[in-house]
């Protein structure tokens, strides 16, 4: 299959608004008959302005994302990951390259990379791209959207504070809560006190709030939450869920109970 008809038959509501031009201008670089308009605004311009005012003035209700949508979601956010710390490390490319080999097999996942290559010689605006997904995605597929970018920011072994700070702009502009961003961050850190964090306890947290926390998170972050994104997504929320046991269980040892 094509870069073109892969795009084509997995996009729904991201073909349009600025997630759409950025789609857009990445593939007037990689199809055959659009190379030589790659410089050129003119694709993404129209398909902006046609676009954007769909999802702006969108019902109340979201629109299913489709695989497609959380993907080229991933791709784009990942670039602007990827370019915090103002260093492509080959560790973080890798990891894309393996995440999207893992959920998607090979040929769709060379499809994606090379998109992704594309994407990440544009200047993207963090905050137009996030309203994007926030107002058409569900909040349980942003939060896997934000496990994602952990991952790709602990791939080299080092989380730098430029990474930090850019997964928590696009957390906020996700929708995301403070509380929810340290929940999964803590994921990503091997310490006592992170067990506290990702079930959103304080350390003065009583067995009964330890019980309905492990309650409340293990409904927040359940795989069957992202089903409709497909089951190559669903791996990375079963991790969250793990997670989120494993700290339930270092509690029960903990205090006996």
């Amino acid at each position: 299959m094509s870069v073109s008809k892969w795009i084509g038959a997995s996009l729904g509501w991201s073909f349009g608004g600025p997630i759409g031009a950025i789609i857009g201008l990445a593939l007037g670089s990689i199809i055959d008959g659009l190379a030589g308009n790659k410089s050129s605004p003119l694709l993404g311009e129209r398909q902006t302005g046609r676009r954007q005012a769909t999802y702006r003035t969108r019902p109340q209700q979201r629109p299913q994302t489709k695989s497609g949508d959380f993907e080229v979601s991933l791709l784009v956010l990942a670039s602007i990951i990827i370019k915090a710390d103002d260093f492509q490390d080959q560790r973080e490319l890798d990891f894309v390259r393996q995440q999207f080999t893992t959920m998607y097999g090979k040929e769709r996942a060379n499809h994606a990379f090379k998109l992704f290559k594309s994407i990440s010689k544009q200047q993207i605006s963090t905050r137009q791209v996030c309203t994007q997904i926030r107002e058409m995605m569900d909040h349980p597929s942003r939060l896997q959207l934000l496990h994602f970018l952990f991952g790709i920011a602990k791939a080299d072994t080092l989380v730098t504070e430029n990474e930090i700070r850019q997964i928590y702009t696009i957390s906020g502009y996700l929708g995301i809560s403070s509380k929810d961003f340290e929940s999964i961050k803590a994921m990503f850190y091997n310490s006592r006190e992170n067990a506290y964090k990702i079930l959103e306890i304080p350390k003065t947290a009583t067995i009964n709030e330890i019980k309905a926390a492990y309650r409340k998170m293990a409904k927040k972050y359940h795989p069957d939450k992202v089903i409709h994104l497909g089951r190559e997504h669903q791996k990375g929320a079963e991790e969250k869920f793990r997670q989120v046991q494993e700290a339930y269980e270092l509690f029960q040892k903990e205090r006996g109970f």
